[in-house]
């Protein structure tokens, strides 16, 4: 999934307050699927395994953090799509801490 934040104006909400984007593609099935809300908490921690909001040669995109021996990479759970190295933590922006499906709010579920 690809993400375009600077469409939002800056003054929009803080750095550290929690904001809200619609999961758009298929990257991230069969864990996340499109259309879901995601709430990302910009101040959340960083840990192998969380889902997380970072940049990738330019563009915001969503997946999930995992450790290597040799750094980071943000990894796609649908394996058509590639994984990325990360070379340092900056460019996270936050972390996934809920998702749910508009409409179903028993399809909610907790990343914290």
């Amino acid at each position: 999934m690809t993400l375009q934040l600077d469409a939002m104006p800056a003054s929009a909400c803080s750095g550290n307050e929690t904001f809200a984007l619609r999961v758009l593609g298929t990257s991230m099935e069969p864990e996340f699927l499109e259309g879901e809300i995601i709430l990302i908490e910009p101040d959340g921690q960083l840990r192998d395994g969380s889902f997380v909001l970072a940049q990738h040669e330019g563009e915001w995109i969503f997946r999930q953090l995992c450790q290597q021996a040799n750094g980071w990479m943000l990894h796609a759970l649908n394996p058509a799509f590639p994984d990325h190295s990360l070379p340092d933590l900056s460019l996270v922006r936050g972390v996934v801490i809920q998702k749910a499906l508009p409409g179903r709010r028993r399809a909610s579920k907790r990343y914290v």
